[in-house]
This record gives C-alpha cells, sequence and structure tokens, in this order.
C-alpha cells in the first residue's frame, strides 16, 4: 500500500478518507463493506488478507483496532509485510537512509506472491479451504472483492487464474493492456507499448490493444501454488528520495534522484497456460484514487462511488 500521491496523506492509503454519502469513510472501511455484505448475505465469514509494508504495518495495524475493525470479525483479518529491494542512484550506487543503512523500498504488488509463501498465507488459506483469491488495489473504492459472476465464470471455464478488464479510454491512456506474449496470458504496460501499437485498430474500429488491467485479479489457490515463490521480473522507476552522502550528511533532493524496483502482479500471468478477461463498466467498478486533483483523484472517486450507489437504491 503506498500513498495518495501529493494529497497531504502521510498515513497507509487504506486510512485516507473519502467523504462519500451518506457518510465519510475511510477506503479501508469502503472495501471492508464488500465482505460485510456478503457475510450477510450469503452467511459466511471471508477472510481478508492485507499486505503491508514494513514502514506502515504498524499504522495500519493500528487504525484497524482504533475502528474496531469495522465490525467484521478480527479473526478473519490478517496482515502480511511485503518485501523490500535496495535503492540506487544514477551511477548504481547503493543509497543509506538517514540511519545509515542500506534505503530499501517495497517491492511492488508483484511482490505479493512472494510474501504470501513466507508469511504463511497460502497455508493459512489451505485450512481455510479458501479455493478463490481475489487480489486487487486498496485505492478503489468500487471495488468488488466479492463477485459472483467472476468466480463462476472461472470456475465454469476451468482457469486458475482471471483478471479484469475496461474498454480502453484512448490510445493514450495510461493503463497496461491484456495481451499474449509467446501464447502465454501477459500485460504491456502503457510505458513499454509503442504508439503504433497503442493506436492500432482491428476490422471494426476497436482498439486491438483495448483491454484494460485494472488490477483486478483472481487466481484459484492452486494457481497460487503454481505461481509459487517464482521470482518475477524486475521494473525500475526513478524517484526522488533522501539519503546519506559520502560526507554524512541527509540530502533531501527536489527531483528525483535514484532507482526503485520493482516487480508487477501481472509478471506472474506468464506462469498460467491461459486465463479468463473479464470486462467491466468502467463506472460500475473503477474509481481509482491516485491524484490529488484532476482524473482519478478524491474528487472523482467520490462522485463515481456517490453516482453508482445512488443508482442501486
Amino acid at each position: 500500500m503506498g500513498k495518495v500521491q501529493d494529497s497531504g496523506h502521510n498515513g497507509p492509503k487504506g486510512t485516507y478518507i473519502l467523504n462519500v454519502q451518506p457518510k465519510a469513510k475511510s477506503l479501508f472501511e469502503i472495501l471492508c463493506d464488500n465482505l460485510k455484505n456478503a457475510k450477510n448475505k450469503y452467511n459466511v465469514i471471508i477472510p481478508w488478507y492485507i499486505m503491508t509494508s514494513r514502514e506502515n504495518n504498524a499504522q495500519t495495524v493500528e487504525f484497524f483496532e482504533n475502528n474496531n475493525y469495522f465490525n467484521y470479525p478480527k479473526e478473519a483479518i490478517k496482515f502480511f509485510i511485503q518485501g523490500e529491494l535496495p535503492m540506487v542512484d544514477t551511477a548504481g550506487k547503493i543509497l543509506l537512509n538517514e540511519d545509515g543503512i542500506i534505503k530499501e523500498a517495497a517491492d511492488g504488488h508483484g511482490g505479493i506472491f512472494e510474501a504470501m509463501f513466507k508469511n504463511n498465507i497460502i497455508n493459512d488459506m489451505k485450512e481455510k479451504e479458501v479455493e478463490w483469491i481475489f487480489i486487487g488495489p486498496i485505492d478503489n473504492p468500487l471495488i468488488k472483492m466479492v463477485d459472483e459472476i467472476f468466480i463462476g465464470l472461472a470456475k465454469e471455464k476451468n482457469m486458475k487464474g482471471a483478471g479484469k478488464s475496461l474498454v480502453k479510454a484512448s490510445p493514450e491512456e495510461k493503463v497496461g493492456v491484456f495481451c499474449k506474449k509467446n501464447g502465454k496470458p501477459s500485460v504491456i504496460e502503457y510505458t513499454e507499448i509503442s504508439k503504433e501499437m497503442a493506436n492500432k485498430v482491428d476490422k471494426d474500429g476497436n482498439l486491438l490493444y483495448g483491454e484494460s488491467h485494472i488490477n483486478c485479479n483472481m487466481f484459484n489457490i492452486k494457481g497460487l501454488e503454481l505461481i509459487g515463490n517464482k521470482k518475477l521480473p524486475y521494473h525500475s522507476a526513478f524517484k526522488k528520495a533522501n539519503y546519506i552522502n559520502d560526507s554524512g550528511k541527509i540530502v533531501k533532493p527536489e527531483e528525483p534522484n535514484s532507482y526503485k524496483f520493482e516487480s508487477f502482479i501481472f509478471d506472474a500471468f506468464n506462469n498460467l497456460d491461459d486465463m479468463l478477461i473479464f470486462r467491466v463498466k468502467r463506472e460500475e467498478e473503477f474509481a481509482p484514487v491516485k491524484n490529488k486533483d484532476g482524473n482519478d483523484s478524491p474528487k472523482t472517486a467520490v462522485e463515481l462511488y456517490n453516482k453508482f450507489n445512488a443508482n442501486k437504491l
């Protein structure tokens, strides 16, 4: 879990409060509503596994305790910490943090697989006889953590993995798109697709690479075991990071100065022979909170959330 970019919110992203109707709620509480609704509808308690970082784990647990776990059974919620990787400067030199220790950053959402095995989450799931596992982001208040149709289709097609997609809004939209690489399911990140490919259309005029990956993924427990502890490739991101220089002074750069390395969840898809791609409606399942203003901001997320829930009444 990261932070809402440039929002002034410094805590775990899930603690961010959205002014939704009829009352303001944190992103964590909004997602927990999914599980409480399923509990009431099916009379079943669904385990909730929350991946945190070393930096925000204590804050996250404290937030849940202070909010009485949003009246969801405490024993059904389990926190686990994702891995970290060293950061390097533009010369490839490992940075030191303010304490003189190697500076590390979270290893990306693709690190969830390794973290689940290291923290005994997979075994816990098997003991609870969990068959289908939904893995999604915290920053989308319209996310459907329990989707009976999604599960049913994956089960009917005998798939070990599945992902939700949206029709890409335009060739320029900054989203990864589903594809196949060497016959295996995959995703091309928007930073890695050429302009020519992004604009390519089929005979009906639809974008050939137009199925956006919105990071709403589901795996059968056998699929997770298949992925196992297999190492995923790392992608680099140019970031701004404080560090201690050779003189022992703390440097606080104003511009990006270092690289962090992270793996992406979709890089695990090619361990599967095939996967279900389930297209959903943008206005019903996609309201990300990523920016302070403009698109994908708290304002747009609140508007989409309120409109969707008003239509359900």
